[in-house]
């Protein structure tokens, strides 16, 4: 939908996939368009529907619910005298926001919310020409992601000229919604404003009628997607999943699950045993020239869950790099520190993110391991791949800390491990230390160092890093052969500029 609006699809018609008559063409389907079930009735096996006023009842055998969600309108001041304010969950949304922009002068919007519905809308208001800012509650954009990769995505939309203001909230609507107020007392003059900071499980006639409701009022199922009433199914948006790595209940509203559990209902309901075995949560968003994607549970939710965990960056190319056209992804994989389970990936970049991040859902629903990573094999010539591929590339690092090759240090803790008096060694060249380095390294290139051995105190704790880890693992790994105390920082330079670009000497 956020691609109509922005122009990239033309024809309205490209949205509908079916209508009414085809599926009863084809699959004798008996569609009725704008029909309400307004109540269920479980005692009598029939529901009652509401077609512009005149009321009528149908019974069933089996009832399937499949009532989606709704996007928040949380209860501000203001919000129902803004006349320029919308959310978005369907066609009709889309076309509503078509049409004002073809009868309005906007030069103007805010976006609440920075989820994947926010990010696209951004970048398509932005192609439309419209100066685009983005109110974000968390200190992040992307929340699904883990900080240091979601920066990424943020440093691209302001490079399009975008303004994102996170940690702040919308306390108000003034001149029928051309003024909003944050809660920092900010006033943002808008010619258009998108409410989007997620959706609802609509779960109002399921609970109307005495069915189990889970977290956040969705529709509780089992692994079968039936209700606690035996002649009632639920599938899609609406209803409480498990999350496919721990179990966990959750509402993962996507589109792939809402699909797959339609098919597996009709399934069960033909006699065919089926279970549904989790959400994975997999998603990609496109933010101008970059992609970012997730699968499985980020760090975030490993460490609210107490989940224990190793997390690992690598910079991989998404393909041979002496191919033309090479450029350089960020992968994050989450595995367990002692089975090397994966629990979850995360990846940016340019090309590459989606073939990327659906092997590794591939690989956490297979209950694969980082070992199992390196074993993969997987289409190669230089224009599509490398011949260690960046799955295989990333288990390599991965097996690296299970075995105990070497201890790595996250992006987020070198300050501090520096502060209490940790040395830090930037082995990159001298050329790319005089560029830039993290504040309190020292200079030793890999290729200098065991020449410079002398240089360095073994009664102080090392950390070694690089652009973005290789050689710092080279460098880690001769430093431990030769009796220091030595740890690899994880991502590199790349990754700690890329969070922490004012540190930078």
């Amino acid at each position: 939908l956020p691609y109509y609006i922005g122009g990239v699809i033309k024809e309205r018609s490209k949205l509908l996939v079916q209508t009414a008559e085809k599926l009863y063409q084809r699959f004798r389907l008996d569609v009725r368009p704008e029909s309400e079930v307004t109540r269920i009735d479980r005692e009598q096996k029939k529901v009652i529907i509401d077609h512009h006023g005149k009321c009528y009842d149908e019974t069933y055998d089996v009832l399937i619910l499949s009532t989606g969600a709704h996007p928040m309108r949380p209860p501000i001041e203001g919000v129902d005298q803004a006349d320029n304010l919308f959310t978005l969950r369907d066609v009709p949304d889309a076309e509503r926001i078509v049409q004002y922009l073809q009868q309005h002068k906007a030069d103007r919007a805010v976006i609440v919310g920075a989820g994947f519905i926010g990010i696209e809308m951004a970048e398509n208001l932005a192609e439309r020409g419209i100066k685009v800012t983005i109110v974000e509650r968390e200190h992040q954009v992307l929340p699904p992601l883990d900080p240091e990769m979601a920066i990424m995505i943020e440093d691209e939309l302001k490079k399009h000229d975008i303004e994102v203001l996170k940690g702040k909230t919308v306390t108000g609507f003034e001149e029928k919604g051309a003024v909003l107020v944050l809660d920092d007392g900010t006033r943002k003059q808008t010619d258009l404003t998108l409410l989007s900071v997620g959706v609802v499980p609509e779960s109002s006639l399921a609970d109307h009628a005495g069915l189990a409701l889970g977290i956040r009022r969705s529709i509780s199922v089992n692994d079968q997607l039936r209700t606690s009433d035996p002649n009632i199914y639920a599938i899609g948006d609406a209803i409480e999943v498990a999350q496919t790595v721990g179990g966990r209940s959750a509402v993962i509203p996507l589109a792939s699950p809402a699909n797959r559990q339609g098919r597996m209902v009709a399934d069960i309901l033909s006699g065919m045993k089926r279970s549904y075995k989790g959400t994975l949560g997999t998603s990609i968003v496109k933010a101008f020239d970059l992609s970012a994607a997730v699968t499985g549970l980020s760090e975030k939710l490993l460490q609210r869950y107490n989940i224990p965990y190793e997390a690992l960056h690598t910079s991989p190319p998404n393909h041979a790099t002496y191919y033309p056209g090479s450029l350089q992804m960020t992968l994050k994989l989450l595995f367990d520190p002692e089975s090397g389970k994966v629990l979850g990936a995360q990846a940016v970049g340019e090309k590459g993110i989606d073939k990327t991040i659906d092997v590794l859902a591939t690989a956490i629903h297979g209950q694969m391991t980082v070992n199992d990573l390196t074993e993969l094999e997987l289409a190669y010539a230089p224009p599509f791949n490398s011949a260690k591929a960046p799955i295989n590339l990333i288990g390599y690092a991965s097996e690296n800390l299970l075995d105990g090759k070497v201890q790595s240090v996250q992006w987020n803790e070198v300050d501090q491990l520096v502060e209490h008096g940790a040395l830090l060694i930037d082995v990159r060249t001298e050329q790319e230390y005089e560029d830039g380095t993290i504040p309190g390294a020292v200079n030793i290139p890999l290729d200098d160092l065991r020449e410079r051995l002398s240089e360095i105190p073994k009664n102080r704790d090392l950390i070694v890093t690089c652009r973005v880890g290789l050689r710092g693992y080279l460098a880690a790994r001769i430093l431990a052969q030769k009796g220091y105390s030595v740890k690899n920082l994880d991502g590199g330079y790349k990754l700690y500029h890329s969070v922490f670009p004012e540190k930078i000497k």
